[in-house]
């Protein structure tokens, strides 16, 4: 199967046109007609993913975030992403990642869906036709209220993270919920539009975090990796139904960090 094969498939799923204006996204390095017979998912092209892909002879990888975001004006073992850049391209391995397009088609979604959120709307459309609605996160009701410590306890069962971060009363009844995976801080006023009584995000900082709360809205910060990583498995399962007979590798699921 050639790489080009594979990227259209993967643009089917989640088309670049939903991908915001700032951002990287597409084969960043490698060869489009490389033959491809093995593809490492991860959510970051790090150090040690990279380092797997090669000793696992990986022919793509295929990452959320992008590795090269701002412009290179030269690639060399100088800094740690042109050292990350030019080990690819040494072992003559493609690699392609899929960022704020796999956040509207495909990420919001899914995050939803595991919290078996009802009635289900986009919180922040970023794209509208006389068809349909898309864009990122999305907001939908449980199907009965539950508290926030309830909320809590679910939130960390459904994305397996082993503790979240909670802006709120735990004894306050919930049932309208917002989730956005990855950094949801620009995206509070999205919420407390919606309606929404509780927003389930990463990367709130302390001041969003009480700006919320006085505007009624309760926040369970479950970091910026703790949902977005479910792009692994979904990623896994797309692949594998396309392509049975590529074989599929995925990296350690691991928080980046350790609490002391």
């Amino acid at each position: 199967m050639k790489c080009y094969e594979i990227i259209e498939k993967l643009e089917t799923l989640s088309p670049v046109s939903y991908a915001e204006a700032w951002d990287n996204i597409g084969l960043l390095a490698g060869r489009r007609d490389k033959e491809v017979n093995t593809i490492y998912i991860a959510l970051d092209a790090t150090d040690d993913v990279i380092e797997e892909a090669v000793r696992l002879k990986a022919d793509l990888l295929l990452t959320h975030h992008p590795l090269i975001f701002k412009k290179m004006s030269r690639v060399n073992t100088d800094d740690f992403i042109g050292r990350r850049v030019f080990r690819l391209i040494q072992n003559d391995i493609c690699y392609y990642a899929m960022h704020t397009n796999f956040d509207v088609m495909g990420m919001a979604d899914a995050a939803a869906d595991e919290l078996r959120l009802q009635n289900c709307q986009v919180l922040n459309v970023t794209y509208e036709d006389e068809i349909s609605k898309e864009g990122c996160g999305r907001f939908g009701s449980f199907a009965k209220k539950i508290s926030l410590a309830e909320c809590a306890e679910l939130v960390k069962r459904t994305y397996q993270v082993p503790n979240v971060r909670v802006f709120g009363n735990l004894t306050d009844m919930v049932e309208i919920a917002a989730v956005m995976p990855g950094s949801g801080g620009s995206y509070i006023q999205d919420a407390l539009r919606a309606g929404a009584d509780v927003m389930i995000t990463g990367d709130i900082d302390h001041h969003e975090g009480i700006d919320a709360i006085a505007q009624g809205l309760n926040i369970i910060d479950a970091g910026h990796y703790g949902i977005e990583k479910l792009f692994i498995p979904y990623m896994k399962e797309f692949l594998h139904r396309e392509f049975p007979n590529i074989q599929l590798y995925q990296a350690e699921q691991k928080e980046p960090f350790v609490v002391v």
